[in-house]
């Protein structure tokens, strides 16, 4: 979950200021200055939409660094960071990758991600709650997961989507601005400070429902990545780190408000489900057992 999270939270900010700036260049304005001109401003809102998108995805590692105070192990210093090490390696050899960075992040959560510009440019970090409450056969089903993710190309797919999404919601929202400063408050030339106050409301409404779209692909991703990791460690080790992931966010063993932050996002119902980056814990295990 937290991959996702710090992406979209780069790409949203990204985004406003994009926004702010293009409209203190006077760029917007120059589009809207003899009528809306559509073509160009979809042109417009594909080249900022998939702008942001990329610089979200190339700032991903120094993001989640920053965000989760994650350390990469430069060099192994206890038997645990050998183990990681040894274990990521392989893994990645596995699969055909270069050595991803390992890191560490101070959490007594069980909580684990990866992320990366590319397959061969990736960061993978498990946090201190991981090490210390699960065995090394679930730690490593857990690393499988975070490999089959960047082997998978998952952040690469999400950047696409993610541009493809902000295209629209970028285009729509100054559609919607441009029509309620016409209709609604009459400007007739130009545009006035209704335009840039409506379609930025309008932004960031159309980019909460648009992200629907982002959390489905998220939890289809999430299948994916389980299937992988059975295969590059086993089905059985997969399905024992995710009942620990079960058992460590049980409502009755953490406070509700605890709960809701955990990794495995299950729970949900209705429409808090669409988003929701992850499937139920249970669904992922049925999954696991149906095809083991």
């Amino acid at each position: 979950m937290k991959r996702i999270l710090y992406f979209l939270a780069t790409n949203i900010a990204i985004m406003l200021v994009l926004s702010v700036t293009m409209r203190l260049l006077g760029v917007e304005p120059y589009l809207n200055a003899n009528g809306l001109d559509l073509k160009n401003l979809l042109a417009f809102a594909a080249i900022m939409g998939f702008g942001g998108s990329f610089i979200s995805l190339a700032m991903s590692k120094w993001s989640a660094k920053r965000m989760s105070g994650a350390v990469v192990i430069e060099e192994a210093k206890t038997p645990t960071e050998v183990w990681l090490l040894k274990t990521v390696r392989a893994q990645a050899d596995m699969v055909g990758i270069k050595m991803p960075e390992v890191a560490v992040f101070d959490s007594p959560e069980v909580n684990a991600f990866a992320t990366g510009m590319t397959k061969n440019s990736s960061l993978v970090a498990v946090s201190t709650g991981l090490l210390n409450k699960m065995s090394k056969d679930e730690a490593e089903a857990v690393l499988a997961h975070e490999i089959s993710h960047i082997s998978n190309g998952d952040m690469v797919t999400l950047t696409l989507i993610q541009g493809v999404v902000n295209t629209f919601v970028m285009f729509l929202s100054r559609v919607i601005g441009y029509a309620v400063d016409k209709i609604v408050f009459k400007t007739e030339k130009g545009t006035g400070p209704a335009f840039f106050i409506t379609m930025l409301i309008a932004q960031f409404v159309l980019g909460i429902l648009a992200s629907i779209i982002v959390m489905w692909f998220s939890r289809q991703r999430e299948f994916r990545a389980d299937a992988g990791a059975a295969k590059l460690s086993s089905a059985k080790k997969m399905i024992a780190a995710l009942e620990r992931l079960k058992a460590e966010h049980e409502p009755s063993a953490l406070p509700e408000q605890m709960a809701a932050s955990g990794i495995s996002g299950g729970g949900a119902s209705g429409l808090k489900k669409l988003f929701t980056t992850h499937p139920s814990l249970e669904e992922r295990i049925l999954a696991l057992r149906s095809t083991s």
